[in-house]
C-alpha cells in the first residue's frame, strides 16, 4: 500500500479521510480567500485535513462562449496566496504539458489531470516530472481496472505520488453513473483513491451550451463512497452561491450545507476504517 504526505496530510486508503474542496474555478483573490476560510473553519471544528482546489482555466467547456477563469499566472498566484495564508495544501488542473512545471515552481502541491486528459502521455509524464503528488481523474470513457496503466505511466518519471479519482462513468447521453466496485478495484493498485462526489452528478453538456447536474445528489453518492472503507479522500467543489457560478454550478453544493454533509463522512469513515483495522 503506497504511502506519501503532501505537507502534514497523509495520503492512505486506511489512514482517515482528507477533503479536497473549493470552487470550481478562481474568481478572484477575494472570492478565493472567503472561501477558502469558510472551509477551514468548518474543516479544524470537524477535525479533517483540507486541500484548497480552485482552477485557473476550464479548458474543457461545452460551448465557447462559457467562462475559463482568471488565466494561469493570476490564478498561481492567488493559489501561492491562499497556501500561505491559511496554511493549507493546494491543487489545481493542468491541460497542457508546458503548465507542469509552472504550478511546481508556483508552489501547487497537488496537480490534477483531468479526466478527459488521463491518457494523454506527454501530460502524464510533465506532471510527473515535478514531483509534486498528482490526482488523476479516471475518464468518463474508463474501466477502473485500467488506471493500473494510467499510473504507471506517471510512475515511469520516478513518482509515485499519486492519487486515483472517481467521478463517474458515461452513462447514454448527458449522464453519468457512479459504479461503487470502481473504488476496491482502483485501490487495489496500491495507490490513494479520492472520490469526486460532486462531477459524479453532472450532466454533461445537458443544457445545450453548459453542463448541468444534480446537487441533490452528493451527499447519497459521497456517504456511499466512503463508507466502502478504502477512499483516502473526498473531492467537493463548493460555492456560497452555485446558480451564480461561472461554471459547474448545477453539481456544486452550497457551501452552508458542507459542515453538515462532513460529519456524516467522518463518522463513516471512523466506522468503517476501524472495522476494517481490526477483521
Amino acid at each position: 500500500m503506497r504511502t506519501f504526505n503532501i505537507n502534514r496530510i497523509q495520503a492512505s486508503n486506511y489512514n482517515k479521510l482528507f477533503l479536497i474542496a473549493g470552487p470550481c474555478q478562481i474568481q478572484s483573490q477575494d472570492h478565493a480567500e472567503f472561501t477558502a476560510g469558510a472551509i477551514k473553519e468548518i474543516c479544524d471544528e470537524l477535525g479533517i485535513d483540507f486541500v484548497y482546489k480552485s482552477s485557473f482555466d476550464k479548458a474543457n467547456r461545452s460551448s465557447l462562449g462559457t467562462q475559463r477563469g482568471v488565466g494561469i499566472d493570476q490564478g498561481l498566484a492567488i493559489l501561492n496566496s491562499i497556501k500561505h495564508t491559511f496554511g493549507v495544501p493546494v491543487l489545481t488542473d493542468i491541460h497542457e504539458s508546458y503548465q507542469a512545471e509552472l504550478c511546481a515552481t508556483a508552489g501547487i502541491d497537488i496537480i490534477q489531470i483531468p479526466a478527459f486528459l488521463c491518457r494523454q502521455t506527454d501530460l502524464l509524464l510533465a506532471a510527473g516530472a515535478t514531483g509534486c503528488a498528482i490526482n488523476v481523474k479516471k475518464g468518463q470513457f474508463l474501466a477502473p481496472h485500467d488506471m493500473k496503466n494510467v499510473a504507471a505511466k506517471i510512475a515511469s518519471t520516478g513518482n509515485e505520488r499519486i492519487m486515483l479519482c472517481e467521478r463517474g462513468y458515461t452513462h447514454g447521453y448527458n449522464n453519468l453513473v457512479v459504479d461503487m466496485r470502481s473504488l476496491p478495484i482502483m485501490a487495489s493498485t496500491g495507490y490513494p483513491v479520492v472520490f469526486d462526489a460532486t462531477h459524479s452528478v453532472q450532466q454533461p453538456g445537458g443544457l445545450g451550451s453548459k453542463s448541468g447536474g444534480d446537487r441533490s445528489m452528493v451527499p447519497y453518492l459521497a456517504r456511499a463512497a466512503v463508507a466502502t472503507g478504502c477512499v483516502a479522500g473526498v473531492f467537493i467543489e463548493t460555492h456560497e452561491d452555485p446558480d451564480a457560478a461561472p461554471s459547474d454550478g448545477p453539481n456544486m453544493i452550497e457551501l452552508s450545507e458542507l459542515k453538515s454533509l462532513l460529519t456524516d463522512l467522518v463518522a463513516i469513515d471512523g466506522i468503517v476504517k476501524r472495522t476494517t483495522s481490526t477483521s
